[in-house]
């Protein structure tokens, strides 16, 4: 049975403008990667299971793998995270989920992914 997601991995054609966008725009951080014989990058959240897989210096399969719409993570500090995309000028979409209150901030990663994080209803951006 299912009991959690495991990660998902994307196709990452600039590897630092990727790295820049996980690492610096929304926290998260690179790890352990056991040596897989080519390059990329495993990155984490704050516990110890790698949420996103990335791999570098391979062709976006034609035509594109998959037909998921985005991945979600679960965010704290709006506030700072939003101040972080303005500064660097990174578009996004910032809404209320109705009902829940949940704050959703959509964006596109620089390979085109669509990411959502999600924060806390309580969050303020005051």
């Amino acid at each position: 049975m299912i009991i959690g997601m495991n990660h998902f991995t994307i196709i990452a054609e600039d590897e630092r403008k990727t790295l820049d966008f996980y690492v610096d725009l929304i926290g998260m951080k690179v790890g352990h990667r056991p040596d897989l014989g080519f390059p990329g990058a495993w990155l984490y959240g704050d516990g110890p299971q790698a949420l996103l897989h990335m791999y570098f210096g391979r062709p976006v399969p034609q035509p594109p793998a998959g037909v998921i719409d985005h991945m979600a993570f679960s965010a704290t500090d709006l506030k700072a995270v939003k101040a972080r995309f303005d500064a660097a000028g990174v578009k996004y979409d910032l809404r209320r989920q109705p009902g829940a209150g949940t704050w959703q901030l959509f964006s596109h990663d620089p390979n085109g992914a669509k990411v959502e994080l999600d924060f806390d209803p309580a969050e303020s951006l005051d």
